[in-house]
């Protein structure tokens, strides 16, 4: 018997997740872990969504199963080798018959079979009603090249919860922000990312989180997010402009020239031409650290112009010559003082 659980049960429950919508579908979002396994090509489902509207539901299905029925005995070996003892947990988009045919298939060859109520579509409701869930959360800030994301790291090896925002978006929040890391998800599976990361917090435990805008890169923080994040209080870590640009050499001088060139000229309106020309003469000549220093006249002042827009309480912290796992342990200690929620 076929077994139906609603979110988050399902994703409780035992055995892989097959998504069984089109490759598409999947590519645009998917549950965290599921496997693509689908029941139609995208040119098959638009083959059987052209039929339904022209011929009707009868003549649907029974196109459907007339290109889905050859493929069942691969569906059943495909799952043998994902699921050893049997147990699996399959979805669509609706909890309709795309998922209802593949358990059935699976059921039919002795797999104990589990469906998700409503589908993925219930799984889409669940991920954005979770941030309207609220945390204590603690921001970190401080200028560009100040190491927030080491610091994040080193905050988490302590047992601090932290969501990192940049390691799920792919990108580092900046013009530079892309270079050396892997493509961005698209905008909802970065929703589906960061929402199976904040249920799992306790909402009796802060949640240290880095100040970001609206967008990261292409990502978007979630609105109800957002606005938890825009009225917590800010740890701001204060570095020397010299120990910036050291950190800032280290993370970006092994980058690709042209990557650097082409993310300088992204902030020439802001920086103006004049040092954006020179920026990039000093990057061709491989003076990493006279190059972001000038840049840095852009990225500070964007920094400071976000900060004087919030009204909430900030600290500073001053790390002048300390490690991340040292200036976590500063900012632990002045985190027992703040005024949480």
């Amino acid at each position: 018997m076929v077994h139906s659980l609603p979110f988050p049960e399902f994703f409780s429950a035992a055995g892989p997740v097959l998504d069984v919508r089109s490759p598409s579908e999947y590519a645009q979002g998917h549950i965290p872990g599921a496997i693509s396994f689908p029941l139609f090509t995208d040119a098959e489902r638009a083959q059987v969504g052209t039929c339904y509207k022209q011929e009707g539901r009868d003549a649907a299905v029974e196109l459907g199963f007339a290109i889905a029925g050859p493929k069942f005995a691969g569906f059943i070996q495909q799952a043998k080798a994902l699921a050893g003892d049997r147990r699996i947990r399959v979805h669509c988009w609706r909890g309709g018959m795309r998922s209802g045919a593949v358990a059935w298939v699976l059921e039919m060859a002795g797999f104990q079979v589990t469906t998700l109520i409503g589908g993925y579509k219930a799984f889409r409701r669940w991920a954005l009603q979770t941030f309207e869930e609220p945390r204590p959360i603690v921001i970190l800030g401080g200028m560009t090249g100040t190491g927030k994301t080491d610091i994040l790291h080193a905050l988490a090896e302590t047992g601090e919860q932290v969501l990192d925002l940049e390691d799920v978006a792919h990108h580092r929040g900046s013009s530079f922000g892309s270079l050396m890391l892997p493509p961005q998800p698209t905008n909802e599976q970065f929703e589906n990312q960061v929402a199976l990361q904040w249920a799992t917090f306790s909402p009796h435990r802060r949640v240290w989180i880095e100040a970001e805008s609206k967008s990261i890169g292409l990502c978007r923080v979630p609105n109800a997010l957002f606005d938890q994040m825009d009225h917590a209080p800010i740890l701001e870590v204060v570095r020397p402009t010299s120990e910036r640009l050291v950190l800032l050499v280290d993370l970006y001088a092994q980058a690709p020239l042209e990557g650097l060139i082409t993310a300088t000229e992204r902030i020439r309106k802001r920086l103006g031409g004049a040092r954006t020309q020179e920026a990039i003469d000093l990057l061709q000549q491989h003076r990493f650290a006279e190059a972001f220093e000038l840049m840095l006249f852009y990225y500070d002042r964007t920094y400071q112009y976000d900060l004087q827009r919030r009204t909430v309480s900030r600290y500073s912290v001053d790390a002048t010559g300390y490690s991340a796992a040292e200036i976590a342990r500063l900012l632990l200690e002045k985190a027992e003082v703040l005024p949480l929620p």
